[in-house]
């Protein structure tokens, strides 16, 4: 049998010490490590004299709390207690998704329509709840970000959605909905030009009103008609910036780092993840394979300690050895199951440089924590 491939080392200091990456995106399945990996990604960049600032979109608020901060909101807060060389700088914030879309359309039309905007019932369940809102609007932070040029690296760790590819896919979802034919025809009778025409495009538009309204209902399809009708100079815009930010996501400054733990789900996602990544024309730095478990110190195996474990407990007396044996075998099995899975990868994407952090015993609570994840980031092969 042929030795089982070994993927190239990700050097993540080699990434995070280039000057010409300014971007990264952690990206991957829910519940993989992405926002702890953000964070130790920045705190370390940062220590090494990068002027950082990370981009959080993590509901458990997991980040704050590790790094000190009482809260995290809309607006980057100095990290403190870092050690960084002359010009290192640690930032961080959480997406507010909501408020995020209103800057938009503040920034993207009159004040006047914008009040008529934000006070729009329809609109403030878009901007809430719509499917995709949030990945989308993580673009639209990160695209604000990069153009206040105030730090060297933004570090992004994308929403948990439950695929890895809806932080790609969100963008074109809700743009081609606010740029969609349906959204058009509603507004429409605004958008007609000529009093003859208008009038020709209104009969058609009440019939299919007429028959929206017993659907939807009166009310909320007056909502959408404001709404759309006040959003009228708008259009077009999110489309267009939703390209602008796949242009920066192509070009060499940004680095996806993808993030899974061996299990088959999350190495599926992170497979699809990369497919993509190579599709679209996007650099892949490399993949965080988190929570290894590793074998722990040589000598017994886990043939010769389940059998060892079945003697004392026949021989009674030795229960606690026995349960320290047996122990000791489920953790070999886990690793060898890691390992594995770790194969299976580097087998379909033999290319892909990997960094594998080992499984640590508590959870990542403080600064120090992040500064070991670090470590094991920059160590692992």
């Amino acid at each position: 049998m042929s030795a089982a491939r070994r993927s190239p080392r990700f050097d993540v200091d080699h990434l995070i010490d280039d000057p010409r990456t300014h971007v990264i995106v952690c990206c991957g399945s829910g519940g993989v490590g992405k926002t702890t990996t953000a964070a130790a990604l920045g705190l370390r960049a940062a220590e090494r004299g990068r002027q950082v600032v990370v981009l959080t979109i993590d509901p458990a608020r997991r980040l704050a709390q590790a790094m000190g901060l009482t809260e995290l909101d809309n607006s980057p807060r100095e990290v403190p207690g870092i050690t960084a060389p002359e010009g290192g700088r640690l930032d961080a914030m959480m997406l507010d998704m909501k408020r995020t879309f209103d800057e938009v359309v503040e920034a993207h039309t009159t004040p006047e329509r914008a009040r008529q905007i934000l006070a729009n019932p329809f609109y403030q369940a878009l901007s809430s709840s719509f499917a995709g809102t949030q990945e989308y609007m993580a673009m639209e932070k990160l695209g604000q970000l990069r153009r206040r040029g105030q730090w060297d690296l933004i570090v992004v760790d994308t929403p948990p959605s439950r695929s890895a590819l809806d932080f790609l896919d969100a963008p074109e979802r809700l743009g081609s909905f606010l740029d969609g034919r349906l959204i058009r025809l509603l507004g429409g009778p605004v958008r007609a030009g000529g009093r003859a025409y208008r009038a020709f495009f209104q009969a058609g538009f009440n019939v299919v009103t007429g028959a929206m309204t017993k659907v939807l209902g009166g009310d909320l399809l007056k909502d959408v008609q404001t709404f759309v009708n006040a959003l009228d100079t708008m259009f077009g815009g999110f489309r267009e910036r939703a390209e602008q930010t796949y242009a920066l996501l192509q070009r060499p400054e940004t680095a996806f780092v993808v993030v899974a733990a061996p299990e088959p789900d999350a190495l599926r996602e992170a497979s699809y993840f990369v497919d993509r990544l190579s599709e679209d024309g996007m650099p892949l730095a490399g993949l965080a394979l988190n929570r290894i478990h590793q074998d722990g110190p040589g000598g017994i195996g886990e043939e010769q300690a389940i059998a060892g474990a079945e003697r004392l407990e026949a021989t009674g007396g030795h229960d606690l050895t026995a349960a320290l044996l047996r122990l000791h075998a489920d953790r070999l099995a886990a690793a060898a199951r890691d390992r594995r899975a770790g194969d299976r990868f580097a087998a379909a994407h033999p290319d892909v440089p990997v960094t594998r952090v080992p499984a640590l015993a508590v959870d990542v609570s403080d600064l120090d924590g992040l500064r070991q994840i670090g470590d094991l980031l920059s160590t692992g092969g």
